[in-house]
């Protein structure tokens, strides 16, 4: 397989572990190990800890635990341990299902702008990809009947991701069965990439369900990443028909043979005490998001952003003229922030934003952003172009 290369990873990887104020985040907040382990009820936390420490190093269950498996399937309906797959994040179940689901030829839809892979690895397959494209005249909001326009009697695959990496929108649940009943009509399957599934902003909008919950053509992509801030725990899944679970396991075997011991154990801590974990998430988001309006309100005449309706991200369009690369290299490199450039989506003049950040990291990447936006006009740097 040749592939393009993947544009955002390769800007993030050389300024995410050099930056001070990292708002271009696309998970919520990381736990600590000892966050994770206070939301045990009392006296737990140090047996935890112990039986942790007397684990055995060796090889996993290749398809993740029985109890992972049956710890997943519980958050879906109709779902056993047999339709769980547990991966390598779900970079490698998007990977796996696409080589798995996909031949050279067939025609897929998939949404644009958006994480990269979404749309590349199928064209690396050799797929003829359509972009259903979510557009800033809409509010970065999905239209379904655009994505109407693009279905063929010939479209195999259907790509969702809801909420939406890079602009927050959100499918409704009537939206999403409508989607899932025009994949129907044309014998197509739906594969939705769930990775901010359960961050609900306070007073935001309502998630869809699962598309695995819509029919045996809903297959849901999940990570422990984003919602639950552990991605160094490596921990993704497949929610999806057993046929296909064991198909893609079976492709598995030449990729990553099974997720790490150590992090099934811990992803099963996490699971167990999820609602602990969502309500520290919704602190954070309220506390970046009403910072970030404050900010954006600051500086109207050079930002605006259509705020995220849930998950963590958005796209903030300023009004300076300077390539959003440019612009995001010199944040990086001289105000020690790292906001993503949008051309890196696809959008120029946009960067992204997410507003997991730890908050006084947040409100310090705020205010450094304000400092270079001040040196480039000072500096001579225009206003765009209407």
């Amino acid at each position: 397989m040749k592939i393009e290369p993947f544009a955002l990873e390769r800007w993030m990887t050389t300024y995410e572990t050099r930056v001070h104020y990292d708002i271009a985040e696309s998970g919520i907040f990381p736990l600590s190990l000892q966050e994770l382990f206070a939301m045990q009820p009392a006296g737990e936390g140090e047996q935890t800890l112990q039986e942790l420490l007397d684990l055995r190093l060796g090889y996993n269950e290749a398809n993740g635990t029985l109890a992972l498996r049956e710890l997943l399937a519980g958050t879906y309906e109709s779902c056993g341990p047999e339709n769980i797959l547990v991966t390598t994040g779900a970079i490698e179940a998007n990977f796996l299902l696409f080589n798995v689901l996909l031949s050279p030829g067939d025609h897929v839809v998939a949404p644009f702008p958006a994480y990269q892979q979404l749309y590349s690895v199928p064209r690396a397959v050799g797929c003829d990809v359509d972009l259903w494209r979510i557009r800033p005249e809409t509010g970065f909001a999905y239209d379904v009947d655009d994505l109407e326009h693009l279905l063929r009697p010939t479209t195999r695959l259907i790509v969702v991701n809801s909420p939406h990496n890079p602009t927050g929108a959100v499918l409704s649940a009537a939206d999403l069965e409508r989607v899932y009943r025009l994949a129907e009509s044309v014998g197509a399957t739906v594969m939705s990439d769930e990775a901010y599934r359960w961050l609900v902003i306070p007073g935001g909008e309502e998630l869809p369900p699962p598309v695995y919950n819509l029919g045996p053509l809903g297959i849901s992509v999940g990570t422990l990443s984003k919602p639950l801030g552990l991605p160094g725990l490596r921990i993704g899944w497949i929610a999806a028909p057993a046929d296909l679970v064991a198909r893609c396991w079976a492709t598995r075997d030449y990729v990553s043979l099974s997720p790490g011991k150590l992090n099934d154990a811990l992803a099963r801590l996490a699971l167990e005490h999820r609602e602990g974990v969502f309500r520290r998430n919704a602190g954070i988001m309220t506390a970046n998001l009403a910072a970030a309006n404050a900010w954006i309100e600051e500086h109207r005449e050079l930002v605006s952003w259509t705020p995220p309706r849930a998950g963590l991200l958005a796209l903030l369009r300023y009004n300076l003229d300077i390539p959003s690369y440019d612009l995001a290299n010199r944040l990086a490199e001289e105000y020690s922030v790292m906001l993503a450039p949008g051309a890196a989506f696809g959008v120029e003049g946009h960067l992204r934003i997410g507003i997991g950040q730890d908050p006084p990291v947040f409100a310090a990447g705020l205010e450094a952003t304000s400092r270079c936006f001040a040196d480039l006009q000072s500096s001579g740097v225009g206003l765009a172009s209407p």
